[in-house]
């Protein structure tokens, strides 16, 4: 009797502090809740000014700071998330909703995007970069385009799904991936160490777009393949000496007229799949009439380049897409002005179509430049594979195409291989169909991704995270 005193008495104080400490939990999760904006729109307008606000520029990066912000928003709502990675300042946020009802043949939806973002100047932006700051009908911010519209997006239907209890035929998980714009060092990690975390039947990204087009047409940019960086670097050898005796081994001079011959250089035309169905559709467009008689020329080896000549002239997007690109970005050579250096570099941003090879690439380089002066070799780092375009008869890509058909009845959907490159390219090597879902429009017609004062209005993310939310459902119940 005495002893059972005793425990009561130690036993009711700890009892009472866990009890406090439990209704002060629930309590600042009920306070949590309430803080959330009530509608999908408004919560993808909430998360993404959020993550705009936390500096994720890279490098360094820091994305821990944005996927520990993502799991405290899953928490409030019960969603089961990960923290992942190899580097305490750089990792992955990985969420799972899981199906109601499993089966072997349903297999999970991933929602992808990144949370860097490329660095800013400051003093080229109109207002704070990372201040969200809403002006003239637009946020503003560094990731307003590329990629937190899409994250945050993609948190909002996250959360909708486990608010509204819907029912799931098969999982669906939200990627947050870290270093994207520079190593993809997040998702090659995951590959190599976290794979069945993520391994999903189909995936949704970035790199599609919705375009409004003078006749009033709309185009819907499916992303389904994109071009592979390829840098190359130009070193060109010489004699060093006094500036004052010129030299016929002049390094510069060397370097210099290999970069203009590759700049000069008619790279040649391939369409693929994606490509041909891209052009054949959107040439039925008022806008783009002018493409159809070029069709066929394209073709044709014979008449190939100088259709895509004709073409680069009106729309040096489109020309984009039938060539491999070159642009000299960067020069080095020399310490002294009165001084003839020994050796000169140039850097080459290359974006090679899917069906060539760096090989192929890099001789047909050096036999433009003609030069034993000059070496070709590639730049080190991490090198994106070429795969296969996705497939344009999945459940996901069908779905697609209804949604957005039922939102603009006469829009144009369409298949598109983007200039830019994206972790997805990562997945399709592992076999996995991924989309770059375009559910923004191009406001204006233009893209600030990577440029200054990089902005999205509220309606055109409300709309997006709308139509995102139609397609998820569509696929996912």
């Amino acid at each position: 009797m005495g002893n059972a005193t005793w425990l009561d008495a130690e036993v009711q104080p700890v009892s009472a502090v866990f009890t406090m400490r439990v209704t002060i939990f629930l309590l600042c999760c009920a306070v949590a809740v309430a803080q959330e904006p009530a509608s999908l729109e408004a919560r993808a307008q909430r998360y993404l000014i959020d993550l705009i606000r936390i500096d994720t520029t890279n490098p360094p990066g820091n994305e821990t700071r944005a996927a520990e912000y993502l799991k405290r928003v899953a928490a409030t709502y019960g969603i089961n998330a990960e923290l992942l990675g190899d580097k305490p300042t750089r990792l992955n946020f990985v969420a799972r909703l899981a199906a109601t009802s499993h089966s072997e043949k349903t297999r999970p939806l991933l929602l992808m995007a990144h949370s860097d973002v490329v660095p800013a100047d400051k003093t080229q932006w109109t207002v704070d970069p990372f201040s969200a700051e809403l002006r003239g009908g637009f946020i503003y911010g560094r990731g307003a385009q590329d990629d937190k519209s899409l994250l945050a997006a993609e948190l909002a239907v996250l959360v909708e799904l486990k608010r509204r209890a819907v029912p799931l035929k098969r999982d669906v998980i939200l990627l947050s991936e870290s270093d994207e714009e520079a190593g993809s060092t997040g998702i090659n990690w995951l590959i190599h160490n976290a794979y069945a975390k993520i391994d999903a039947e189909f995936a949704l990204n970035e790199g599609g777009a919705a375009l409004d087009l003078r006749s009033g047409a709309r185009i819907f940019q499916i992303q389904t393949a994109e071009k592979v960086p390829t840098r190359v670097i130009l070193t060109a050898k010489g004699t060093a000496g006094h500036a004052s005796l010129p030299r016929s081994d002049n390094p510069v001079v060397h370097l210099a007229r290999a970069v203009t011959r590759l700049a000069d250089l008619a790279q040649p035309v391939q369409l693929s799949t994606t490509t041909r169905r891209y052009f054949a559709e959107i040439a039925k467009l008022p806008d783009y009439a002018w493409l159809e008689p070029l069709l066929p020329q394209l073709e044709q080896e014979s008449t190939a380049a100088a259709a895509a000549d004709t073409i680069e002239q009106r729309d040096p997007e489109l020309n984009s897409m039938l060539r491999t690109s070159v642009s000299p970005t960067m020069l080095a050579a020399g310490l002294k002005v009165n001084v003839i250096p020994n050796k000169a570099t140039a850097q080459i941003d290359v974006r090679r179509l899917p069906n060539e090879t760096r090989q192929e690439i890099e001789a047909r380089f050096r036999a433009a430049i003609n030069d034993p002066a000059i070496t070709v070799s590639r730049e080190p780092g991490q090198e994106m594979p070429s795969t296969e375009p996705s497939s344009l008869t999945t459940a996901l890509y069908l779905t697609m195409e209804k949604v957005f058909h039922e939102a603009s009845p006469h829009a144009v959907v369409v298949p598109y291989m983007s200039r830019g490159a994206t972790d997805g390219s990562y997945l399709r090597q592992k076999g996995m169909a991924v989309y770059g879902v375009p559910i923004f429009l191009r406001e204006g017609g233009e893209s600030r991704a990577h440029g200054n004062d990089e902005r999205i209005s509220p309606e055109n993310l409300a709309h997006g995270t709308d139509l995102l939310w139609k397609i998820v459902t569509a696929v996912a119940k």
